[in-house]
């Protein structure tokens, strides 16, 4: 006689599937995607389908031959990090390196923990953040291609504003970002280009109710706060707020990454918690570091924390006061 488990009532259930949340997210996406697009042309255009086609067909062969059980790149997950992992490369970085890339994104980020909802890391970080350790000259190479808009020259190249630090020094580099930045900050990997396309797509994800504002707001609060501390103690040596916020992968790792569901928190405060980590690091290496970016580098130490941080925040259980 078979035996039945069944769970006791009350039973939830909600019209939400994996498939739909990552459409949401790649919805999300779009203006980002398109703004890319228009200002690096088709070097952004080839970059983005040679990784959302190569994790597709890894992970695809991946649960066909090693793991020997049904495809699972009909949830979408795929082409999601498929598109986050070209958004944080140079327009310029060799297809090739975009297939490493993928490769340790899905393979081992990813299926090596045995698929979607298991991996402690973010895969579209993990490979970015592989590729600029194995690849330094590639993945630091800030040559602006020629895009559908953006300017007429065949190429032209110049430090992003994070690298005009060193240049200008702080207090120089700090008067190159304004509001203005928002719409359109030329130079970096295709998600550094317009924070407002970015924004507009997060506010998109709240609306839709596929993910909180908490972890996002306590980044982007923390950052500012930090640097807000340190501009005043020394104008001279540190950026302000603005530039901190504006520039790099702030808002796209704080929007699109950082709150992925599967490494980051489950209660709201283990959210806000694990978004004062990610600020506090990020602006440690930015001041103190040798890289003038950290979102990457910190997002990967704050997802092996949050365990930890579930453990000290316990999700209040249905129906417990």
């Amino acid at each position: 006689m078979d035996k039945y488990i069944i769970s006791p009532n009350p039973h939830v259930h909600a019209p939400v599937s994996t498939k739909k949340l990552m459409l949401d997210v790649i919805i999300a996406l779009c203006p980002a995607v398109i703004v890319s697009f228009l200002y690096y042309g088709w070097s952004e255009i080839i970059i983005m389908a040679v990784s959302i086609a190569s994790c597709l067909c890894l992970e695809w062969t991946i649960t066909k031959f090693l793991m020997k059980s049904s495809s699972t790149i009909g949830d979408l997950s795929a082409v999601v990090t498929g598109i986050l992992l070209a958004m944080n490369l140079p327009p310029t970085t060799p297809w090739w390196i975009v297939v490493i890339g993928a490769a340790v994104a899905i393979a081992v980020a990813k299926m090596s923990f045995g698929g979607l909802g298991q991996n402690i890391f973010n895969p579209a970080i993990t490979g970015r953040v592989f590729l600029l350790l194995s690849f330094p000259a590639a993945m630091t190479d800030w040559t602006v291609p020629a895009g559908f808009i953006a300017n007429n020259a065949d190429a032209f190249t110049g430090a992003t504003l994070l690298g005009q630090v060193n240049i200008l020094g702080p207090a120089a580099a700090d008067k190159l970002v304004s509001l203005g930045t928002l719409f359109h900050n030329i130079g970096g990997s295709a998600g550094e280009i317009s924070a407002l396309a970015l924004l507009a797509g997060w506010v998109y994800l709240i609306v839709r109710g596929v993910i909180k504002p908490w972890i996002t707001l306590s980044i982007f609060a923390t950052v500012a706060i930090i640097a807000g501390i340190f501009h005043l103690a020394d104008p001279e040596a540190y950026t302000g707020p603005l530039f901190n916020l504006l520039t790099g992968g702030v808002i796209l790792g704080a929007c699109f990454m950082a709150t992925d569901y599967v490494t980051s928190p489950m209660s709201t405060a283990g959210g806000i918690v694990f978004g004062f980590g990610i600020g506090f690091i990020v602006m440690m290496i930015r001041y103190f570091g040798s890289y003038p970016e950290g979102m990457s580098f910190a997002i990967l130490i704050m997802n092996m924390a949050v365990p930890l941080i579930d453990r000290a925040f316990h999700q209040r259980k249905f129906g417990r006061k």
